[in-house]
């Protein structure tokens, strides 16, 4: 096993990043928590980086123009190249949506920078290719957003890539250079890892149906609804009609079927690194009990049931058999995808 050379605690650097994450995301910094050696450290700081391309992308005052430039302007300076105190002051004058932790981390984006560059090389060259795949996609689809919809699940499948699965292959490669155990699995580890985050991505895409739609955005595939008898443009009108919920459930058990990819990547994760398996279990058991809130299964989805995710989890964070149980229980009444 090789944890890579540990970051200094005393780093001034590495202490704000570990305050700005609290911040920007209190969530997500407990989630990292159980992640072993740099791993959190490591993973912390790709969030970070993701979160500063996401608001450059979610800024409604940047016309797409702007957004393009500010993005491959950051491109360019996690590659370790350019001005971090120009970038932060430029685009932090154009900022009018971000909150006060999201314009912060915009303004202190060298401090996260100087955190990257004292990863090992195989770390800072995983970082810059997800967030290179990331900010392109991010700008392509912007700018074809419309309450139209995307194309066709082949389209959704591509977005939901360049937003989280890329994401999936850079922790993959985190966890490879941490454990040769782990690296063994490299390849069935990656073929899952897209999934795996391309179905997080696709119950964001899901609860957010109607937000994004006031945005001027519409995530789903017009091939799945237009097979229901539904045309996109005619939402939200369309809201409580029977071919909007049939275009639905295809999707849920579309997502169902990314999130039982999601289950075997975690269990190819040796059970002794339960760390790591934790940190993949937590957010799949949530995302299993959002897909059952949009199904619309009654009492299932409270605060209780988060934490009962977290305990459950961890106590059978080793024992296949038990995780493979509880996902079938989660699942129990999601409809399968209609080619499955």
């Amino acid at each position: 096993m090789t944890a890579g050379p540990p970051l200094d605690p005393a780093d001034a650097d590495l202490a704000y990043q570990r305050r700005i994450l609290g911040g920007v995301a209190r969530t997500f910094a407990l989630t990292i928590r159980p992640l072993p050696g740099n791993l959190s450290d490591a993973v912390g700081n790709l969030y970070l980086l993701c979160r500063i391309a996401d608001t450059i992308e979610d800024d409604p005052s940047l016309s797409p123009d702007e957004k393009e430039i500010f993005s491959a302007r950051f491109v360019r300076l996690v590659a370790g190249e350019g001005d971090p105190a120009g970038f932060s002051r430029d685009l932090g004058a154009r900022l009018s949506a971000a909150t006060g932790s999201e314009r912060e981390l915009v303004t202190k984006t060298d401090r996260v920078l100087k955190v990257t560059a004292r990863f090992s090389a195989a770390k800072r060259a995983a970082i810059q290719r997800c967030v290179t795949i990331m900010t392109r996609g991010m700008v392509e689809f912007q700018r074809g957003a419309s309450t139209r919809g995307l194309q066709d699940l082949g389209q959704l499948n591509r977005y939901c890539y360049h937003v989280a699965g890329v994401v999936g292959e850079t922790l993959t490669a985190f966890f490879c250079e941490y454990s040769a155990g782990i690296r063994r699995r490299r390849e069935d580890l990656l073929a899952l890892s897209v999934p795996f985050g391309q179905g997080l991505q696709m119950i964001n895409v899901l609860k957010d149906i109607w937000e994004d739609h006031r945005r001027g955005a519409c995530w789903l595939p017009r091939d799945v609804f237009r097979a229901a008898g539904l045309e996109l443009q005619s939402l939200p009108a369309a809201r409580t009609d029977p071919a909007f919920s049939a275009g639905l459930l295809e999707l849920i058990g579309v997502a169902r079927q990314h999130l039982e990819a999601a289950l075997r990547y975690t269990l190819l994760i040796p059970s002794r690194e339960t760390g790591i398996r934790r940190f993949c279990l937590w957010p799949l058991g949530l995302a299993m009990l959002t897909l059952r809130r949009i199904r619309r299964t009654p009492g299932f989805f409270s605060r209780r049931s988060v934490w009962a995710v977290v305990v459950i989890t961890s106590l059978f964070a080793r024992w296949n058999p038990a995780l493979r149980l509880l996902f079938r229980l989660c699942a129990r009444g999601l409809p399968q995808p209609s080619g499955a």
